[in-house]
C-alpha cells in the first residue's frame, strides 16, 4: 500500500508557450492568417523564416503547389487545456477561407513545455491522448538531452533538425519567460507579506 507521501496529488499544470504552424500555396494568405492569430491569441514574439512545406505532397490536390509555411510563437503562455479552444478557432478560421470546399490554408496549434512539443488534432491515432470536443493531443516531439527528439510517429517535417532547432530556440525563449515569471511571483508574494 503507498503511503500517503507517494501519492500524487492533482495540480495545475504550469503555462506553456503556444505555437502555430502555417502553409498555404497563397503566401498572402499566410501572413494576413499570422495577423488575425494575433488578434485572437495576442502579439506573437517569433516568426521563422518562410520555408516550404515539402516533405510530403499529401495537400496538393487540395492546396495546390508549393506550399509556402511559417511557424510562429505567442508572447502570452497558456494552460494546455487551452489547446482544445485554440484548436476550434484555428479550424473555424480554416473554413472561412475555403474555396469550392478546398481548404487554402491549413492551420497546426500547438505548444512546447519544458519536456515535450505538442501538437492539437482532430484525428485519432494511437499515440493519441483525446482531449475533449473531438481533439486529441498529439505528442510530437520530446526534450532530451539539451535537444527536440522526434518519436517513430513524428511527422518528417518536424523530425526535421532545422525545424527542431526552430522549437529550441522556441523553448530557450518560453523557459526565459517562465523564470522570469517565477521570480516576479516570488517578488510579489514577499511584497504581500509585508517584506523589505
Amino acid at each position: 500500500m503507498r503511503s500517503e507521501e507517494e501519492m500524487s496529488h492533482p495540480c495545475e499544470p504550469d503555462p506553456v508557450k503556444f505555437i502555430v504552424s502555417l502553409f498555404s500555396a497563397e503566401k498572402e494568405l499566410v501572413d494576413r492568417v499570422i495577423e488575425e492569430l494575433s488578434g485572437i491569441f495576442g502579439p506573437t514574439d517569433w516568426i521563422s523564416k518562410e520555408c516550404y512545406f515539402d516533405r510530403t505532397r499529401y495537400y496538393e490536390k487540395e492546396m495546390g503547389w508549393p506550399l509556402h509555411r511559417r511557424f510562429v510563437s505567442f508572447e502570452q503562455l497558456i494552460v494546455p487545456e487551452n489547446m482544445v479552444s485554440a484548436k476550434l478557432q484555428t479550424n473555424s478560421i480554416e473554413q472561412r477561407y475555403l474555396r469550392e470546399g478546398q481548404r487554402r490554408i491549413n492551420i497546426d496549434p500547438g505548444y512546447v513545455s519544458p519536456e515535450r512539443l505538442v501538437l492539437a488534432t482532430g484525428k485519432n491515432y494511437i499515440h493519441r491522448i483525446y482531449l475533449s470536443k473531438g481533439i486529441y493531443a498529439d505528442l510530437t516531439l520530446v526534450f532530451s538531452k539539451g535537444h527536440f527528439e522526434p518519436l517513430k510517429w513524428t511527422y518528417r517535417d518536424y523530425a526535421d533538425p532545422e525545424v527542431r532547432a526552430y522549437f529550441e530556440t522556441v523553448r530557450e525563449r518560453y523557459m526565459k519567460q517562465r523564470k522570469e515569471a517565477m521570480e516576479r511571483g516570488k517578488e510579489h508574494d514577499r511584497l504581500r507579506q509585508g517584506g523589505a
